[in-house]
């Protein structure tokens, strides 16, 4: 690891730190913040050692680049909360404080690899995956219904819909699948990249990684001796404690992390099933009659999504299925509309 490089990113993240410290309401978390900002300038400092112990002239007092004024102009205006996900790449640590509950208990431990709190599309444990595809299905099916909606009302040729439902679906299949493998590629370099950081730096430090995690732990509720006792025992097993502090520190978790051809695979074909539905009348019984028949598909889909999301929300089957239905007759007839006016106009 460069020394000078690694000096850099350390006080770019105490600079960082007392932004957060400053634009923080709540005094605990303002404190860690504070505190966090000494231990990064003190690792600084030993970065710092390393570069004169090697003959090279000490570096010049720290000016933050633009990415880090941008930053910190940002977190100043919208609060750390908001930037947790930019922070954390800025080697930001500790906002995991902003993603699970405080630990009250000095007898039981802290998150950690087995007993994290698990942070709409992944998500909420071992129901994440079907989740994912009930939004997928979803997504395809008000949008490719609003778009053969549209359509069907500026020009009702059964032929004209059909070949923009099945440009609709492959556009938005694969739209959705790009987005999905760059979303889950860009979280996993992240994670590696984060992950060497902190291989580094508990090779050269541990004591301060374990100052650091314990001054997490002492921010969500802790009793500071307790939490002195637990980082010190986790950084003792170099393994589970980078596990951890992917997880206290930057706010990652491994287990959600996924592959990116896994998710745009999955992403696509819940997409593709969900805008398959509204084209189905056309491609199975073409005629005056799908555009009626695909609405009644459609609206019988929706209500069934709806009730199917009540299974994550807790809330009533009916209810949420009629919400649905009632989100996806808006969007439809209002490109229908839209449809109908345009059509009119260009006719």
């Amino acid at each position: 690891m460069n020394p000078l490089e690694s000096w850099q990113e350390e006080q770019g993240s105490a600079f960082l730190y007392r932004v957060c410290a400053e634009a923080e309401t709540d005094g605990t978390r303002a404190e860690l913040f504070r505190r966090l900002a000494g231990e990064a300038e003190a690792q600084g400092a030993i970065w710092r050692a390393q570069l004169t112990a090697r003959g090279h002239p000490p570096p010049p007092p720290y000016l933050p680049d633009r990415r880090t004024r941008l930053v910190a102009a940002l977190v100043r205006r919208v609060g750390p909360r908001r930037m947790r996900a930019v922070l954390a790449a800025m080697k930001v640590r500790g906002m995991s404080v902003y993603g699970s509950a405080p630990v009250r208990d000095p007898g039981h431990a802290a998150p950690t690899a087995s007993t994290g709190i698990e942070h709409r599309h992944r998500g909420l444990g071992g129901g994440g995956n079907l989740r994912a595809a009930v939004f997928g299905v979803n997504d395809g099916l008000i949008s490719n219904a609003s778009l053969i909606l549209g359509i069907a009302g500026a020009n009702p040729d059964p032929q004209v819909v059909l070949l923009t439902g099945v440009a609709g679906m492959c556009a938005g299949a694969f739209a959705m699948a790009a987005g999905e493998y760059v979303s889950v590629r860009s979280q996993r370099e992240l994670f590696e990249y984060q992950i060497g950081l902190e291989r580094d730096e508990l090779a050269q430090y541990p004591e301060a990684e374990a100052q650091e995690l314990a001054l997490i732990y002492v921010a969500k509720g802790l009793p500071p001796d307790e939490a002195k006792r637990l980082a010190d025992g986790i950084i003792a097993d170099p393994e589970h404690a980078l596990d951890t502090l992917a997880r206290e520190e930057l706010g990652l978790n491994p287990d959600e992390l996924g592959s990116p051809w896994g998710a745009a695979i999955s992403s696509f074909l819940s997409f593709a099933a969900g805008a398959l539905l509204p084209l189905a009348p056309f491609l199975l019984a073409p005629g005056p009659n799908a555009l009626p028949i695909a609405v009644g598909v459609v609206a019988l889909a929706l209500f069934g999504v709806g009730a199917l999301l009540s299974l994550f929300t807790g809330r009533n089957g009916w209810y949420s299925g009629l919400r649905m239905l009632a989100l996806g007759a808006i969007a439809g007839g209002v490109t229908y509309l839209i449809g109908r006016i345009a059509g009119v106009s260009l006719g």
